[in-house]
């Protein structure tokens, strides 16, 4: 195995220190992926997780391992913002953790057939599963504003309307099918910046945020896990950008304090229409990798972990 083929799960160590796996509990893998958070869990208490994937091709991987833990593992086919639909087709309506690991797998981002690097040639694909449109759908039919938008608010890309324009010009000599067509497109009007990052990788964000839908599976997710989680139970995020980390901070701020007292501010406070915190924050900041771990795998590097614990409050319901 190739060292690009080696997975490392990112934060193993501090996952599993939030999540505190116990016997007997129920938890959830909301992105199984490579199985490595699933593995760490099983292997630290005698649990039952389940394990959800889009992709299909994580479920071949998973075969071994659902063998080597004799059935304590249970995979999902399905997006973890169904997760509550998910469980409920499996009987369970409550569980004791949930982590979630977001962003592309390394196994996906390893074969150039799913489209997500431009490291090396392959089919402008992008989907975290196998059905929907691609981004080759999205490059060559979207009007360049609409692509300028996904660049800019996925992206933060700051030359997203050069990018997009671009690219409605190329499209009209031949179809875009290929990682580096694109790539060469969006570097050749957006230059190398002092941080060295390559001039495509901003507008490859924009486009697989937009192909998966994840921010809103990200919204969907934690809306499900406040109403799966039962008192106690601990909420562990991993995500990999700044609009990721915004959201989930966002969510936990918000839950972590009284909110809606439903009067005005000349008539005394109803309290039971105020709606009291549903989680309590345990990462005050969001926890980076440790040296070792950037060291042994640069991919960590731009990872952020957030954990919170429910408590016996109501669930607040959709993220509006």
């Amino acid at each position: 195995m190739s060292a690009q083929q080696v997975h490392y799960p990112v934060m193993l160590r501090e996952v599993v220190q939030y999540m505190e796996p116990k016997a007997g509990e129920v938890y959830l893998d909301g992105t199984f992926g490579a199985g490595g958070y699933s593995r760490a869990i099983l292997e630290a208490a005698d649990c039952t997780l389940y394990a959800v994937d889009r992709d299909p091709t994580a479920h071949e991987r998973a075969k071994p391992i659902v063998e080597e833990f004799d059935g304590r593992l249970k995979m999902l086919l399905g997006c973890f913002g169904d997760m509550k639909d998910l469980l409920a087709d499996k009987g369970i309506g409550q569980l004791d953790g949930i982590v979630l690991d977001l962003g592309v797998s390394s196994p996906q981002l390893d074969v150039a057939e799913r489209g997500f690097s431009f490291r090396e040639d392959g089919p402008l694909d992008m989907r975290m599963g196998d059905t929907g449109p691609t981004a080759a759908d999205i490059v060559n039919t979207w009007e360049w504003r609409e692509m300028a938008r996904i660049f800019s608010d996925y992206g933060e890309e700051r030359h997203a309307g050069r990018v997009a324009r671009a690219i409605e010009k190329a499209r009209q000599d031949s179809p875009i099918e290929t990682t580096l067509q694109l790539a060469d497109i969006v570097r050749s009007v957006v230059r190398k910046a002092n941080d060295g990052i390559d001039p495509a990788t901003r507008t490859f964000q924009g486009l697989r945020i937009e192909v998966n839908d994840e921010l809103g599976e990200l919204d969907r997710a934690l809306s499900a896990a406040e109403e799966l989680l039962a008192p106690n139970g601990r909420l562990v995020v991993v995500s990999f950008h700044s609009l990721e980390d915004r959201r989930v901070k966002q969510f936990l701020r918000d839950r972590n304090k009284v909110s809606g007292s439903g009067t005005n501010r000349y008539l005394p406070i109803d309290e039971s229409k105020l709606k009291q915190p549903s989680f309590n924050v345990l990462t005050k900041r969001a926890l980076p990798p440790q040296d070792d771990e950037i060291k042994e795998n640069p991919r960590s590097r731009s990872s952020k972990l957030r954990a919170a614990i429910r408590t016996e409050a109501d669930a607040w319901g959709e993220i509006k």
